[in-house]
């Protein structure tokens, strides 16, 4: 399997820091085994976890004002797997990448997923994208796409849908993710529920053209561009357009797509209960859908939404939602981020693992509020970091991804190999 960081380097790295990590994962063992958990059962389940990288999310993002692109930015969907790969090579928590079309649109499918392979990655959900105008399009989005009033920008939008499923289909993927920015900005603008109607009649046909083997996952957010009204702006209007599709038509929670302070954790819980929760775009936010690094803001929120679907998933051990991180890295190295994100997360599922099941479920039916939260946050204030790292040396990846990752002088190679663009500026909407 080819790979782009030294693995010379991986392992010295690696051997410096060796002996602490076996002494600091002995000494939480014997702590936790206290409580009769079996850390290596913790382990196993902390290396088989994984979280998707977006295909945009190794690219420099951007603000409203401006954007500064970064050094050795990717130039194309190559260039983007390479950075892909070097996220897997040192986390070993991200084996699958997602893409957005047409932005990452291959000349040859079969040439893009042989790439991939070479790296050991496949491709997780498709993201199709009718809510920005592109080259050569007949159709204007600007006033909507699944849900536009000229059936001929719906019927656009249908198309281009459908052309993604087929292009995820040559590729490995086995999910559809559609988000529309659809909505209006003043009152008055738009007819409520006409625009539904469009986008249930719209969706049903994008439906249509799934194999048997995908899901479609609808991911609502509550403003933006649409500040108005959204289409599908809430977890309700998600379901109940998931629930008129069809069977595998779900739901998707992106972390940072709800009003500040909304509880996320009893949205995952109801979506769950009536079977529409398909899966997540882990982020963080500060004011709005802000796409900050995973854990940066509100860990808690994290382990809480975790200690939901850990939770789900004692009673249902087959359920698998879709798991991507979908940030914009505006002043970090995205690599960089998107390694210490995946570690968040990952840390957040494996803090769920240690909840004390049997005595919270005593604590919510005896009504007592202090020792339920007691609980949670016994697990919660641990610190896991030494089952992390020993997850990553078994798996063949490194202790430290980001100093590991600074060692290798990475992001100055591929600064020299791709050379930033004289004629582009970091001015505008990007």
């Amino acid at each position: 399997m080819k790979q782009l960081i030294d693995q010379n380097l991986l392992q010295e790295h690696n051997t410096k820091q060796e002996a602490a990590v076996t002494s600091d994962y002995n000494a939480l063992a014997e702590k936790l085994d206290r409580s009769g958990i079996k850390i290596d059962t913790i382990l196993e389940q902390a290396k088989q976890f994984a979280v998707a990288v977006p295909s945009w999310g190794v690219g420099t993002g951007g603000t409203r004002f401006a954007r500064f692109p970064g050094l050795g930015e990717p130039r194309n969907i190559f260039e983007k797997l390479d950075d892909c790969s070097v996220i897997q090579l040192l986390s070993q928590a991200t084996p699958a990448v997602s893409l957005h079309i047409p932005w990452d649109r291959p000349k040859d499918p079969n040439e893009l997923r042989q790439y991939a392979e070479q790296y050991g990655l496949h491709f997780d959900a498709m993201n199709s994208n009718t809510f920005q105008d592109q080259i050569g399009q007949e159709e204007s989005y600007k006033f909507g796409s699944l849900t536009h009033t000229d059936k001929a920008v719906r019927e656009q939008a249908i198309a281009h849908n459908i052309d993604v499923v087929e292009l995820g289909q040559k590729l490995g993927s086995k999910a559809l993710t559609v988000w529309v920015g659809d909505g209006s900005n003043f009152p008055g603008q738009q007819h409520f529920k006409n625009s539904f109607t469009h986008y249930l009649e719209s969706i049903k046909e994008v439906y249509k053209s799934l194999p048997d083997d995908w899901n479609m996952l609808l991911e609502h957010k509550i403003f933006e561009p649409a500040f108005y009204s959204t289409v599908i702006q809430d977890w309700g209007s998600n379901y109940l357009a998931a629930k008129e599709t069809g069977e595998r038509c779900m739901s998707l929670v992106d972390l940072g797509h709800h009003a500040p302070n909304v509880n996320i954790e009893m949205i995952v819980s109801r979506l769950a209960q009536f079977g529409k929760l398909g899966g997540f775009h882990f982020n963080d936010s500060k004011y709005g859908d802000d796409d900050l690094d995973s854990g940066s803001i509100n860990p808690y929120q994290l382990f809480l939404i975790f200690n939901e679907l850990t939770d789900i998933r004692a009673q249902n051990p087959a359920y698998s939602p879709f798991y991507m991180l979908d940030q914009s890295h505006n002043v970090t190295d995205p690599v960089e981020s998107l390694m210490y994100s995946a570690a968040e997360v990952q840390r957040a599922f494996v803090k769920s693992l240690l909840v004390d099941r049997k005595a919270l479920t005593q604590y919510q039916e005896a009504n007592d509020p202090m020792m339920a939260q007691a609980s949670l946050k016994q697990a919660y204030n641990l610190d896991v970091e030494p089952i992390l790292q020993m997850a990553r040396l078994q798996a063949g990846g490194a202790i430290d991804p980001v100093s590991c990752y600074r060692a290798s002088g990475y992001r100055a190679a591929v600064a020299k190999s791709r050379p930033a663009d004289p004629n582009k500026t970091g001015s505008g909407i990007v």
